[in-house]
């Protein structure tokens, strides 16, 4: 009995301690996909960012959530700002709510509350994601960076991991997308 609660213990405690990795690795080219779109021009329409940004290997920033959430709103509202400061870049920063079923009308007015002003927020109905991004289970939170047609960066976060820390870890990966010419 004491031999079982101890691997039970261990496996627990090393469980806790995986690193939550998720999505495209690093270095290499993130999958098309299509969601679709609760706000903006492209409202209610299926779109793949990610198509346009490979015609031209435009930088980009998907951020792939389970939960929409202040400190989500928070860190998709600082990419936003950033992607407006420096649009001669071509840069698109867009959400990707991972969810059994569209709900458009709630996703728009999460994104309103958020502040946000240019980035596009929509859904991809499965909550596992595109398949080819192997996000996490436990991730409810991904961050990914690409430039030149290859993720550049890739942040996952558990829930309630992702604080005004981890933003700013993100934030500070965003200008390689600008040098990266």
């Amino acid at each position: 009995m004491t031999r079982l609660l101890l691997c039970l213990s261990l496996t627990l405690i090393l469980g806790a301690a995986d690193p939550c990795v998720s999505g495209t690795p690093v270095g290499k080219r993130p999958g098309p996909y299509s969601f679709l779109v609760a706000t903006g021009p492209q409202r209610g329409q299926q779109t793949c960012y990610v198509c346009e940004q490979h015609d031209g290997n435009k930088p980009a920033v998907i951020v792939f959530a389970r939960t929409p959430s202040d400190p989500l709103g928070k860190l998709v509202a600082k990419l936003d700002a950033e992607a407006i400061a420096k649009k001669d870049t071509g840069v698109k920063v867009w959400m990707t709510l991972l969810a059994d079923k569209a709900d458009l009308n709630s996703l728009a007015k999460w994104a309103q509350k958020q502040g946000l002003k240019s980035a596009p927020v929509g859904v991809f109905e499965d909550a596992d994601g595109p398949p080819s991004y192997k996000l996490h289970k436990d991730a409810d939170v991904t961050v990914l960076l690409f430039m030149k047609q290859k993720v550049v960066a890739n942040f996952a976060f558990r829930t309630g991991e992702l604080d005004d820390k981890a933003i700013e870890g993100v934030m500070k990966a965003v200008p390689q997308l600008f040098e990266a010419k």
